[in-house]
């Protein structure tokens, strides 16, 4: 390390190449999170349901999902999913999936603690005015437990950002990705894979720290 010589320029130098990475990794974190956000929604729904088929189903889909690696899930979806179901799928639509299906597990249990939080008078008082099960959710148990479910699916957002470095590995051109194609044709991964760290940070921190001042003011009411 004493003889190591410094080369901070080949970061402003390729900054355009290593920002395109960026936009990568912010775009597949944010539609990840959305379709997490609906699957969610649909294993948390499921797994409240009257119907046992459903509940086995969306019990079966989180142990498989929480007890397996999310490496594996996201190699698995890109080359095993293929030859299984005859289908062609890129790696964007591969990681895509693969991140959506992992995160939607641990959605599904802030969905379910979110919708436990609202009394069950409130429900049962839904009942007595003749709404339907779906008219209830929108109407009375909705707009109670999105306060309490705004701030996890926020932290899960922050994971989201990071576990979608782990595309890198199906070739996705996000930010590791492109440091790792940067660092191979520079022999530069000190000073470029130090900046992608940074990059994480400056991402992530800001967005942790402003859920735990979301989460004290509504501890505090």
């Amino acid at each position: 390390m004493q003889s190591y010589s410094f080369r901070w320029d080949i970061v402003p130098r390729n900054f355009g190449f290593l920002a395109d990475g960026i936009g990568m990794t912010l775009f597949l974190s944010v539609v990840t999170l959305i379709v997490a956000t609906v699957l969610g929604m649909v294993i948390a729904l499921m797994q409240m349901s009257r119907f046992r088929v459903a509940r086995i189903a969306a019990l079966a889909v989180g142990e498989i999902i929480r007890n397996t690696p999310i490496l594996v899930q996201l190699l698995w979806v890109y080359y095993v999913m293929p030859i299984v179901f005859n289908i062609q799928i890129d790696a964007l639509s591969a990681s895509i999936l693969g991140l959506s299906l992992y995160s939607a597990v641990f959605i599904s249990e802030v969905f379910r603690a979110g919708i436990a939080t609202v009394p069950v008078g409130h429900r049962e008082a839904a009942q007595v005015l003749g709404l339907t099960p779906l008219q209830s959710f929108v109407r009375i148990v909705g707009p109670q437990a999105i306060r309490s479910v705004l701030p996890p699916l926020a932290a899960n957002f922050v994971q989201l950002i990071k576990y979608s470095s782990l595309a890198s590995v199906i070739s996705v051109s996000e930010v590791t990705r492109r440091g790792m194609e940067l660092s191979s044709s520079t022999f530069r991964p000190l000073e470029i894979f130090t900046f992608i760290g940074l990059i994480y940070f400056v991402i992530c921190w800001p967005l942790t720290h402003s859920i735990r001042i979301w989460e004290a003011r509504l501890a505090r009411r």
